[in-house]
């Protein structure tokens, strides 16, 4: 890697299976241990449940309300500031409970690709009562 600074591109936002809205920030094989994501989930709307094989994630919230479920967890408010710890393999979804977007800030370790993603929606998730 080499010392580099990137501009946000805000047209090269695009949505995603997920229900959300992704800008990839720094996402590439110059930095393999980490890729940055703006992602931006509209209000009333839930992503779908799914994880990252192989990958730890965190969301870092700095705009909106959310509630956010993750494994074991029972479901949480998360609000601007809030840090969101993200085990790979973890089941994941958040959702938007405010009146204007969430807005957070997705890092992986390892960088993210698409391989490590696997949506869960439709698969019956044991630790759910």
């Amino acid at each position: 890697m080499k010392e580099t600074i990137r501009s946000i591109d805000a047209g090269a936002e695009f949505y995603t299976p997920e229900q959300c809205y992704i800008i990839e920030l720094s996402n590439t094989p110059d930095d393999p241990e980490v890729s940055i994501a703006r992602a931006r989930v509209a209000p009333s709307v839930t992503t779908r449940w799914h994880r990252l094989v192989g990958t730890t994630e965190r969301y870092v919230i700095i705009e909106g309300r959310g509630r956010v479920e993750v494994g074991s967890l029972l479901p949480q408010e998360v609000s601007v500031g809030d840090v969101v710890l993200i085990p790979p393999a973890c089941p994941q979804r958040i959702a938007n409970i405010g009146q204007g977007d969430l807005v957070f800030l997705a890092i992986c370790s390892p960088r993210f690709k698409q391989a490590a993603y696997e949506d869960l929606d439709g698969e019956p998730l044991p630790f759910r009562s």
